[in-house]
């Protein structure tokens, strides 16, 4: 009987071959983006000699800050699934309240003004009875508001089952009416003895290094932790990748839903609070648009309006591209007009690139 020859093994070269394209910093939308933003760096290193100055970079790092918070927020939303339209009225309102508690706290008039000051021996100069105490209370009264802003559209949306954009929409005109509403249309300052304090701590600098961007760096780690380390972050991914299937493994969907957007709110609320201490006030038609452009940035960076897809990088990144875009055009003495014309054409770029990386996995 003769014996057969063995075969030899069958081996499928192609098989467990990643392509370049989906590994290393083209494996995500934000590894693009992050190439494009180095690129465009270039572009104006060489387009203008004031770009990479230590005062203008100081002034990329600041204002990039001042909607990149609101943007991390955004962010958890959007990994969820959802989208809130309320981010711009929720700073205004927060920065408002906390300007007008403050200025109100500092009054020796007021109801509760003599819990808080008390006038110097001169009888002109006003006094903190205990230094800061003023301004905490006011920021948490901003604060605060913001909470109950996101408590309503987390209940409304995971509770009652509201459409996200609706609800968010509604939000966003409400709470921007009751600016008006409260203020009588007109803009709150920060007053009273704790009023240095609050400057200092909102667009004040550490050695060279402004505030606000401080704030967006630990913050931006925290979210980092939170994400991907926590159960909680666990949990905000499985809602975009699929609600049903998270909801059928135990998550508790309808909580997790709430603090998301509870977390949105008050990311937008510092967000105003900041601002207003750069501005020197808060006036009623502060941050007027500005959910666009924070929205335009998480996306831009990479969060995936379908859900599941996300995280604090992409929203930096996202926040900067759009900043180097405005300074850019403010150094080449371009009209300003053209910024939402470019960001539109970025946003678009940024998720056709995103869908054609998508399809060649």
């Amino acid at each position: 009987m003769m014996a057969m020859p063995m075969e030899s093994p069958i081996s499928f070269t192609n098989i467990g071959r990643i392509r370049w394209w989906q590994r290393g910093i083209f494996a995500s939308q934000t590894g693009y983006v992050l190439l494009a933003l180095a690129v465009l760096l270039v572009i104006m290193h060489f387009a203008s000699p004031y770009f990479f100055t230590e005062g203008n970079m100081q002034n990329v790092a600041k204002n990039f800050s001042f909607i990149a918070i609101a943007t991390l927020g955004v962010t958890f939303v959007i990994i969820t699934g959802g989208i809130d339209l309320s981010v711009g009225s929720m700073m205004c309102f927060s920065a408002m309240i906390t300007s007008m508690v403050m200025t109100e706290l500092s009054a020796p008039g007021s109801p509760a003004g003599s819990l808080f000051v008390h006038m110097a021996a001169d009888g002109k100069t006003v006094l903190a009875n205990v230094p800061g105490l003023i301004l905490l209370v006011s920021i948490l009264a901003g604060l605060g508001v913001a909470l109950i802003a996101g408590l309503v559209n987390g209940f409304c949306i995971a509770v009652l089952g509201l459409s996200p954009f609706v609800t968010t929409l509604g939000m966003l005109s409400i709470v921007r009416g009751l600016g008006y509403v409260v203020s009588n249309g007109r803009g709150s300052f920060p007053g009273g003895p704790d009023a240095d304090y609050f400057y200092a701590l909102t667009s004040g600098d550490v050695l060279g290094v402004p505030v606000p961007f401080i704030y967006l760096v630990v913050l931006a780690l925290a979210m980092a932790v939170v994400l991907h380390h926590t159960s909680f972050g666990r949990h905000v991914f499985a809602l975009g990748g699929n609600e049903k299937a998270a909801e059928l493994t135990g998550i508790p969907v309808v909580r997790v839903k709430i603090e998301v957007y509870v977390i949105c709110a008050l990311a937008a609320g510092l967000q105003g609070i900041i601002i207003s201490g750069w501005l020197g006030s808060a006036p009623a038609n502060m941050a007027t648009s500005y959910e666009l452009n924070v929205i335009a940035a998480a996306v831009i960076g990479g969060a995936n309006l379908a859900g599941g897809i996300g995280g604090p990088l992409g929203a930096i990144v996202g926040c900067v591209l759009l900043e180097v875009i405005r300074n850019g055009l403010v150094l080449a003495q371009v009209s300003s007009y053209w910024q939402q014309t470019l960001v539109g054409v970025i946003i678009i770029l940024a998720v056709l690139v995103d869908r054609i990386r998508s399809r060649m996995s």
